[in-house]
């Protein structure tokens, strides 16, 4: 194959007279169906790899509100015990006193 041969089928191709034979004609629906297949494919991958970016950033969220709330619920329960709040109730001067009564539960008879 010479330079002539090849310069002359990228014409051919290029000039546009490749089109109007009867292959592409005979095959035109074909090559559209081909071709919105495979545009509804590409789509349809970016679609999925927007979505699965947008999945993994809320999993980490939720990963960080889990730690966030087990921090919380733990400072809770420190600042919560008994002895933390008779200190705190020292400290601050509120006259407050334990009973040393049982406690007594009302109910229905």
């Amino acid at each position: 194959m010479t330079v002539k041969d090849i310069k002359k089928k990228i014409m051919y191709i290029l000039g546009g007279t490749v089109l109007t034979e009867d292959f592409f004609w005979k095959n035109a629906r074909f090559i559209i169906t081909v071709f919105v297949i495979i545009v509804l494919y590409i789509s349809n991958r970016y679609s999925c790899i927007e979505k699965m970016a947008k999945i993994e950033s809320l999993q980490r969220e939720l990963k960080d509100a889990k730690y966030e709330s087990l921090t919380i619920s733990a400072e809770l329960m420190g600042v919560s015990r008994e002895s933390k709040v008779e200190d705190m109730v020292q400290k601050n001067g509120v006259d407050l006193k334990q009973t040393k009564d049982p406690i007594y539960k009302l109910g229905k008879k």
